[in-house]
């Protein structure tokens, strides 16, 4: 398979290129892949696609990265979800993503939100093809506890998944929510002007192509509805131990003294002290840190990939400059 080079906007940001898709496990999965050199696996969070890594695509790739951006089942362009994500599955998937690109490792993964959960689980179920672990503003739960039985969330994620697909919501308003939860989830302080700065995150095509239909609604509900269980999960994993790789919790902070700012930094700490990490913190960035300070993140994964092979890694080409 040949790497495909990122192409570029009149704004200076990364398009978004589509890719192939490969199977794995049955389920087609679109990916994308750019660039030559050390791998470096991105995994967006719920609900988001591999556009959303555009930016820190375009700056690992212009420092001498192959970079494997996917869509997980339900997500982007890929096929639907034909069961709920847990932990190990989406490790399992990830793996055999590799398998099928002819990149056995070791390989850079970063997670972002929930994928984080999906990042760990690959770092401690395959730390041999694991060259280093970047968490991206990570979801955390501490103790993670279920009202209702996972079966019943489950069917009731289908149940509603099914009637909004009946009343065509997603494809009256799928693009609109995409682009009202983006911009909630971004600084707007945040100045475009900066080399470290995140562009329009995805053209308007591209959007449509994948919030105006039901499947990536479904999707999202469906891997929601096992949110805590996979959380459980994780933490079943680590056992008490850090992971066998260089790790780095790098969080989000719009720079406010907010209570609720404050406190999930303070968290994310916490979680960095408990896997023995690297602590970051990006500002000032919103949830979506990829797009806010995509130079930021491309540093903690270049860095992390650099400790992981002890700085003798593939030195970094001359590129754009990194935050």
């Amino acid at each position: 398979m040949t790497p495909r080079t990122p192409r570029t906007t009149t704004h200076g940001t990364a398009a978004a290129p589509t890719g192939r898709f490969v199977r794995v496990d049955g389920v087609p999965l679109h990916v994308v892949v750019e660039g030559s050199g050390p791998p470096v696996v991105l995994s967006a969070g719920l609900a988001m696609a591999w556009f959303d890594w555009a930016p820190v695509a375009a700056l690992l790739v212009a420092h001498g990265r192959t970079v494997v951006r996917f869509d997980r089942p339900g997500h982007g362009l890929s096929a639907p979800a034909p069961a709920p994500a847990t932990a190990a599955g989406e490790a399992r998937r990830i793996a055999g993503l590799l398998d099928a690109l002819g990149l056995p490792g070791p390989v850079t993964v970063a997670g972002h939100s929930v994928a984080g959960f999906h990042a760990e689980a690959f770092a401690r179920l395959y730390p041999e093809r694991t060259a280093a672990l970047v968490l991206v503003d990570t979801s955390i739960e501490e103790d993670p506890r279920t009202i209702w039985p996972a079966g019943l969330r489950t069917a009731a994620a289908r149940v509603l998944g099914r009637a909004l697909t009946a009343t065509g919501l997603p494809a009256a308003f799928g693009p609109l929510v995409r682009r009202a939860a983006v911009r909630a989830s971004r600084t707007g302080g945040c100045d475009r002007s900066l080399p470290s700065a995140g562009g329009p995150p995805a053209a308007r095509d591209l959007v449509r192509r994948c919030y105006r239909t039901s499947r990536v609604w479904r999707g999202a509900l469906l891997e929601n509805s096992r949110y805590s269980d996979t959380a459980a999960e994780v933490l079943a994993l680590r056992t008490g131990r850090p992971p066998g790789v260089p790790v780095t919790v790098l969080t989000g902070y719009d720079g406010s003294a907010g209570r609720g700012a404050l406190r999930w930094c303070e968290r994310q700490a916490r979680l960095a002290d408990r896997l023995g990490a690297r602590f970051e913190i990006a500002e000032p960035a919103g949830h979506l840190v990829m797009l806010d300070r995509p130079g930021r993140v491309a540093r903690a994964i270049l860095d992390a990939a650099a400790r992981g092979t002890g700085g003798a890694g593939r030195p970094d080409r001359p590129g754009q400059r990194l935050a």
